[in-house]
């Protein structure tokens, strides 16, 4: 009778412990308070999206959050290089790899990039190449900071 008792019980405690676990899961977000102090939108007419968002473990402890860059790193200086009428590998000599290529699309080249600081910075900028017969016809989103600058907003010491 007691063993019969015992496994019943122990689905019982299982059920619960699931059921606990994924309430967890909901309530998490909530333990982390998100201050955004500006909102996203462009910052000199140069193409660069920012946002700033500071999180906090229940409203005081700062949460250490890495830094995460993604895409193709591309200035202003190597737009500059890039003109109407070279090849694919001469694009790819200027830029690099294309991240994104769409076999729908394979006279469009993306160059995206995106970092995210540990403070919640967002940096990001995005460059189209588009080919028409094996050459550049056109490129979108030229209007690039500097190499320096780019450099400074990567790796500037942060002032606390």
């Amino acid at each position: 009778m007691i063993l019969s008792f015992a496994r019943p019980m122990k689905n019982v405690f299982l059920i619960a412990l699931a059921a606990a676990s994924l309430n967890g899961c909901s309530t998490a977000s909530k333990l982390f308070s998100s201050t955004p102090a500006s909102a996203e939108a462009p910052v000199d007419g140069n193409g660069i999206v920012q946002t700033v968002q500071k999180s906090k473990l229940f409203g005081v402890v700062p949460v250490y959050r890495p830094d995460i860059q993604q895409g193709n790193f591309i200035s202003k200086e190597m737009v500059a290089q890039l003109k109407v009428g070279m090849t694919p590998e001469q694009v790819r000599f200027v830029l690099g790899t294309p991240l994104l290529t769409d076999l729908f699309h394979e006279t469009r080249w993306d160059y995206p990039f995106r970092i995210r600081k540990g403070d919640g910075e967002i940096t990001s900028s995005r460059v189209v190449v588009f080919f028409k017969e094996g050459r550049v016809s056109h490129f979108e989103g030229g209007d690039l900071p500097e190499e320096n600058d780019y450099l400074l907003r990567i790796a500037a010491p942060q002032n606390k």
